[in-house]
């Protein structure tokens, strides 16, 4: 694991409380829209990549959703997370992981990520991540992707980031993935200012 990256986003969710990062929602309302356009029944296993202290595990368990893990690389994240759900959080599997060494110990059905892929500049991490992404997905599977779009910010939290519209990141993907469904987003931070995301839903041949 990066010792440098985990000692990064620690740092973030030490300093900041869980609703003052740019990235919260109250509501993950286009989540919750294509992982419900899956159409997966309520065992499905579903993994959310960079989840940190997103509430996008909470509104699932909501739904009756039994075999969630959330994976991140920030413990201090994870730790808030955990603390927020309570006695329901023993229904929820933790990962304290770099996504791009993650070892999956089960497939899943469906690869949730709002937070991590535009964070990869470099090819070979993007690479390592789609490897991993693809040892870790039922056949069939899907996956729910957002990333800054073309028009998004230039960085975030002091990172360098990466932009896509809906067909470069098709092409990240590659054939073997088919593109089902794909939106942009105007997200409001919690402090007022607008950032521009795209989002693709897609699914493994």
């Amino acid at each position: 694991m990066s010792t440098e990256s985990q000692n990064h986003w620690n740092r973030v969710y030490t300093t900041k409380a869980t609703d003052a990062v740019s990235w919260y929602q109250t509501q993950p309302g286009i989540s919750l829209e294509l992982i419900a356009a899956a159409n997966l029944p309520p065992d499905a296993p579903i993994i959310d990549v960079g989840g940190g202290a997103s509430v996008l595990v909470d509104c699932l368990l909501a739904q009756g959703r039994s075999a969630l893990s959330v994976l991140d690389i920030s413990t201090a994240a994870l730790g808030n997370a955990r603390a927020r759900l309570g006695a329901d959080a023993a229904r929820v599997r933790w990962i304290e992981s770099d996504v791009r060494e993650f070892a999956p110990s089960q497939r899943y059905a469906l690869w949730h990520d709002r937070a991590v892929f535009h964070f990869l500049t470099d090819r070979a991490d993007r690479a390592a991540y789609m490897a991993v992404l693809r040892r870790s997905l039922n056949p069939r599977g899907h996956v729910v992707m957002a990333t800054f779009a073309l028009d998004g910010p230039a960085r975030c939290s002091g990172l360098e980031v990466a932009h896509y519209d809906a067909a470069s990141l098709d092409a990240e993907f590659g054939d073997d993935f088919a593109m089902l469904d794909s939106r942009r987003e105007t997200h409001v931070t919690p402090s007022g200012a607008t950032q521009k995301f795209t989002w693709v839903h897609l699914q493994l041949r």
